[in-house]
Parts: C-alpha cells; sequence; structure tokens
C-alpha cells in the first residue's frame, strides 16, 4: 500500500509528463507543507524560474486558507510585474480543493488566467 506522499508522487509525475511550462504561458507550481504555502511561475524551456511568492514572510496570525488566498494575490502580482499574464497551473499531485484552490482562486481574482 503507498503511503500518502507516495502516491502524491506518482500523481505529479503522471501530470508533468503532460504539463510544461513555455515562456509565453508557463508553469504556475505549487508546494504545500504542513505550515507553510509556495508558488513558482516557472519557464520549462530555460528551467528559470519567473516569479515567486511563499508563506515563510507573512507575520499575521490567519487560517491556513487565508494565508494560501494571501499568497495567490502576490503570485499574481509578481507574475504581472514579470509581465506573465496566462499560466500554466500544476497542482502538483495534491487534490484541488482547500488551500490550492484558495491559492489558485486568489491568483485567478490578482489578473492571472489559466
Amino acid at each position: 500500500m503507498l503511503t500518502k506522499n507516495e502516491r502524491r508522487l506518482k500523481i505529479k509525475t503522471r501530470v508533468r509528463g503532460k504539463v510544461h511550462g513555455t515562456p509565453e504561458r508557463p508553469r504556475l507550481s505549487v508546494f504545500r507543507s504542513n505550515k507553510q504555502i509556495y508558488a513558482q511561475v516557472i519557464d520549462d524551456t530555460t528551467g528559470k524560474t519567473l516569479a515567486s511568492a511563499s508563506s515563510l514572510k507573512m507575520e499575521e496570525k490567519l487560517p491556513k486558507k487565508e494565508i494560501a488566498a494571501k499568497v495567490g494575490e502576490l503570485i499574481a502580482q509578481n507574475a504581472r510585474e514579470a509581465g506573465v499574464e496566462q499560466v500554466t497551473f500544476d497542482r502538483n499531485g495534491y487534490l484541488y480543493h482547500g488551500r490550492i484552490k484558495e491559492l489558485a482562486d486568489a491568483a485567478r481574482k490578482g489578473g492571472l488566467k489559466f
């Protein structure tokens, strides 16, 4: 039987076979740990990170979903400053609900198109 992390990594490799970031439409990759959430906009052709945001420097004590929404707004702002309007969403093997969904919705609200 697979552990939760092994299952996620298996899903991640399957999804990454289909999702690629291009210069016109880079990949928005999300990683969540138990306490933090991170997002990067990556151009896979050059292997460069164009924009990033995380909950590490947020000093406010908020629920995790609200922190994820703030990170989504921040990544949208940073991506637009880097000249990115459209992205491909890479949920990194996580289910699309909870913090992942909040981050994606906030990024859309911030101006990114998926």
